[in-house]
């Protein structure tokens, strides 16, 4: 399936048909126009394309509401006729930004967050000013791709294509091998959903994000710089942990323990002294005396302490 289902966009082509593009080579363009829309998910809901023809004037060949189906697009491009004085590639560019991308115009509320997204196409260096015009659509919202043929000026792509450059700036020697770029158009506005197709390189979780993903690792891990692989977190480190006495980490969690002669609650996290003189846990021979959390033996009247601090005589 070549077709884009993941991204709706507000999709814009400006094609340069000035004298010196030649009327089979604008030919090679709407073939590539027209490929291109095969692999874009054409619809009212989903992507909508318009088409802004240049030369030394401008004309908007259709806007982004006329059409709504990828057949009805691809007959309105075979229709376009080229303008042939010219190159105001500036001119296109703000006849797309105050024209084309309005709402009366077919496209989207700012609110719906649809990427704004132009293609320019051109063989030429520009007759006017682009670089302020361009700034202007980018600061607007609106993503911008170069795509030079031939002579093209590579420097005036270069300022009017969005960041980053070797992303959004293309060439190609000829208009007969434009089409050869559809293929990494069609990888730039598909958003497939690496996660789910399992082509990540998470070592613990995929988490999708927009058009690409980040990893993220199960809980008591946390993410290496690498942003791939996980590390167990010290749970048992000061502050991460809740255990009155004693932290024993374990396989990314932890559990609580209580020094000698005491026993843990039943909240598993503090831990109470245990009564040491209680029958059977101690080994005095007369006396226990408790003594916080441990004890010492004592005699009877009568009777004194051996040295093994046990018995008594």
């Amino acid at each position: 399936d070549t077709t884009c289902k993941n991204q709706p966009l507000d999709f814009v082509f400006i094609v340069d048909s000035s004298r010196s593009v030649r009327p089979e080579e604008f030919e090679k363009v709407k073939i590539f126009l027209s490929e291109m829309i095969d692999t874009l998910d054409v619809g009212e809901g989903t992507t909508r394309v318009a088409v802004v023809n240049y030369a030394s004037t401008v004309k908007v060949e259709f806007p982004l509401r006329t059409y709504f189906d990828k057949a009805a697009l691809k007959e309105a491009v075979s229709r376009i006729e080229p303008l042939s004085a010219g190159t105001m590639t500036g001119l296109a560019i703000h006849t797309a930004v105050h024209e084309v991308f309005t709402e009366e115009m077919g496209a989207r509320p700012a609110t719906l967050n649809i990427p704004k997204v132009v293609i320019v196409v051109t063989d030429g260096r520009p007759q006017d000013q682009v670089q302020d015009v361009a700034a202007s659509a980018r600061t607007a919202g609106i993503e911008i791709y170069a795509v030079g043929v031939a002579r093209a000026d590579m420097q005036a792509l270069r300022i009017m294509a969005s960041e980053p450059l070797d992303e959004h700036v293309f060439y190609v020697e000829t208009y007969g091998v434009i089409q050869k770029l559809t293929s990494k158009f069609r990888e730039t506005f598909c958003a497939v959903d690496a996660c789910a197709l399992g082509i990540h390189d998470c070592e613990q979780v995929c988490v999708r994000n927009g058009t690409s993903y980040l990893c993220d690792c199960y809980e008591g891990f946390t993410l290496n710089p690498d942003k791939r692989t996980c590390s167990a977190v010290d749970t048992c480190a000061p502050g991460r942990h809740k255990c009155d006495q004693i932290c024993v980490s374990n396989n990314g969690s932890y559990v609580c323990d209580c020094c000698e002669g005491y026993t843990l609650n039943p909240d598993k996290k503090t831990c109470s002294a245990m009564d040491m003189c209680a029958p059977g846990r101690h080994d005095c021979a007369q006396v226990c005396l408790s003594n916080a959390g441990s004890y010492s033996c004592g005699c009877y009247e009568g009777y004194t302490l051996n040295p093994d601090k046990k018995t008594c005589s």
